[in-house]
């Protein structure tokens, strides 16, 4: 019995395949080279601001004993925002009125007495110097009645500043006082951006600046929506840099075609100039050093080969290869180290929209094969 089940191993291990040898397949990324005439400079985050914005105050000190807005309140021109307490300033405005009337009174006792001495005059009994006299004393009456109708008018204005009021159609964007405080004449305390026009407001580093300005070909998009991307204009470039951040800051008009644009939302600013030629651009990542030379890995028929190029220039994170690929070739961008000529290669993403779904009910079926197959060579 030992001697038979001897002679059946050795059968059944002469009957085995030998192991196949196995391929070593790296996977990595890619990327199909595609040239642009478009050279990207620069892009810049920003926020979206009215390009009008009013920080609306009183005329006038007092205490503030109402507000009529909260932020985010739509409001009309001529609308109220804040009131303060009128009090004082009508009294002030009752006393240039009494003013006003004091000097109304002295003013009509002056004409009848000089219309009493002209008449008098006229009968020859009293001299011309009377009489100019008393003409004086009218003009004089007269021009005390203009200075007190002007106190009168300024004091009531200044009744009328104790109401704030709207300027501007727009959305109240702050407030930066409550009911109770007492704030000074000209603080402001609400502050309204106009509906219409609005612009991206942002910060250029001092070493750009200059560049940038020549560059007509300027692109906005919101963070919210980055497939839409619309043309902008520099509107205005500050010619002093802010002392805080060292940035000189620029304002950049979008159009009312960019309609989901709200204040306060993140934007970036690009700005690009056309080359002579289209570029073709590689990552860093893409680049092979071998003996002082730059090369590519390209991807043809599953495998990689190694390509020297020629770098023309850096554009940010990425190099401008002027000689070496041509459009369309498959370029690795990740992994370039782990790679030898003739490699085979998986391309990372793939093998995922390749491969079929497994089907469950097929292994237990193949388990059973299996089982029975090994069953029939035992028996035997």
């Amino acid at each position: 019995m030992l001697a038979t089940a001897g002679a059946a191993a050795l059968l059944l291990a002469g009957c085995g395949k030998p192991p196949e040898a196995t391929v070593d397949i790296r996977p990595v990324r890619v990327m199909v080279l595609h040239g642009s005439d478009v050279d990207v400079n620069a892009e810049f985050s920003g926020e979206v601001r009215a390009r009008i914005e009013s920080r609306l105050g009183f005329r006038v000190g007092g205490k503030i004993v109402a507000r009529k807005v909260d932020v985010g309140t739509l409001v009309k021109k001529g609308q109220v925002l804040m009131q303060l307490d009128p009090q004082d300033l009508q009294l002030s405005q009752a006393q240039g009125m009494a003013a006003l009337r004091a000097a109304e009174t002295n003013r009509d006792l002056a004409r009848a007495e000089l219309k009493r001495y002209q008449e008098l005059r006229e009968k020859n009994f009293v001299s011309q110097t009377v009489l100019d006299t008393k003409d004086s004393a009218f003009k004089s009456a007269q021009a005390s009645v203009d200075s007190a109708m002007a106190a009168y008018r300024g004091q009531a204005n200044q009744a009328g500043y104790a109401t704030l009021l709207a300027d501007i159609d727009g959305v109240v964007t702050s407030v930066d006082a409550e009911v109770g405080q007492v704030v000074a004449a000209g603080t402001p305390v609400v502050r309204v951006a106009k509906t219409g026009e609005k612009e991206i407001v942002i910060g250029l580093p001092e070493d750009k600046v200059d560049v940038l300005r020549r560059i007509p070909d300027v692109r906005v998009r919101l963070w919210a929506s980055p497939q839409q991307s619309v043309a902008g204009t520099i509107r205005e470039i500050s010619p002093v840099a802010d002392p805080s951040t060292r940035t000189y800051t620029v304002k950049v008009s979008i159009p009312d075609s960019l309609a989901d644009a709200k204040l306060g939302m993140t934007a970036v600013v690009q700005f690009a100039s056309k080359t002579a030629t289209p570029q073709l651009k590689v990552p860093l990542t893409a680049l092979f050093y071998e003996k002082s030379a730059s090369s590519v890995w390209v991807v043809e028929n599953g495998a990689v080969k190694l390509v020297p190029v020629t770098i023309g220039a850096a554009a940010g994170n990425d190099l401008v290869l002027s000689s070496g690929v041509k459009d369309g070739q498959t370029v690795v961008t990740a992994g370039v180290n782990l790679l030898k000529p003739g490699q085979k290669v998986k391309i990372l993403g793939d093998d995922l929209a390749a491969k079929p779904a497994a089907k469950p009910a097929a292994a237990p079926a193949a388990a059973s094969a299996a089982m029975s197959a090994s069953a029939a060579e035992a028996s035997k």
